[in-house]
């Protein structure tokens, strides 16, 4: 069977015309994207919704200021008063320049009390221009010490012998005092020698710059069995 064709259905004619109102539709639809203006419908896009607190956030309540505090009270500072020392207090002395003055008149004559002397202690001298000598020499003085010195009994029994140091101090006058043993050896030799040189006599006193003065002196007493 042939297929018969309707020339007013055959569209292939048309076909110009629906490609130019479809590119025509097409254009019209991109224009009408690219000019019409969408926003997201989220909170931060509606600025109309949002409210306006600024005012309330930037009133702040006014604050009670505390009195101030009052003025400090002056202290008054004590006033130093220098007091002088008592070396520099001095006593008052009247004067009456209103008394006439003649050849009669008796002036009183101004006593002035003397300061007492204070007793300078007498120094001691160990070494002297001059020194004390007992009269006759040294060797003398040991013929003196062999003749009176008396060998303590106990020493001569133990055998001792030896040297016993005594110190004394020759006075002025040449008297002997302070006698003492500087090194003794014992049994009864220190006790002799000190008793020796107590009952010496009379040395010659030292002399320093021409004057008698004390001198100490340390002279060995030799003990010794024969």
């Amino acid at each position: 069977m042939e297929v018969k064709k309707n020339p007013g259905a055959d569209l292939t004619r048309k076909r110009g015309l629906f490609l130019s109102i479809g590119f025509v539709v097409s254009l019209l639809l991109v224009i009408t994207a690219f000019e019409k203006k969408s926003y997201d419908d989220g909170p931060g896009m509606d600025l109309g919704s949002v409210v306006d607190d600024f005012e309330e956030l930037t009133e702040i309540p006014p604050t009670e200021q505390p009195p101030p505090p009052p003025p400090p009270k002056v202290i008054q500072q004590p006033e130093v008063i220098e007091v002088p020392d008592e070396e520099e207090i001095e006593e008052e002395i009247e004067v009456n320049l209103d008394v006439e003055v003649n050849e009669e008149t008796e002036v009183e004559e101004i006593v002035f009390e003397e300061a007492p002397v204070e007793e300078e202690a007498e120094e001691i001298f160990t070494i002297v221009e001059d020194q004390p000598e007992y009269p006759g020499g040294t060797a003398a003085f040991y013929k003196y010490v062999g003749k009176a010195m008396k060998y303590p009994p106990q020493a001569r029994r133990m055998g001792i012998e030896g040297r016993v140091f005594v110190s004394f101090v020759v006075d002025k006058d040449g008297t002997i005092s302070d006698v003492q043993v500087m090194r003794g050896i014992g049994a009864g030799a220190d006790e002799e020698a000190v008793r020796v040189i107590k009952n010496s006599k009379k040395w010659n006193p030292g002399k320093q710059r021409g004057r008698p003065v004390k001198v100490k002196m340390v002279l060995p007493i030799i003990f010794k069995l024969n």
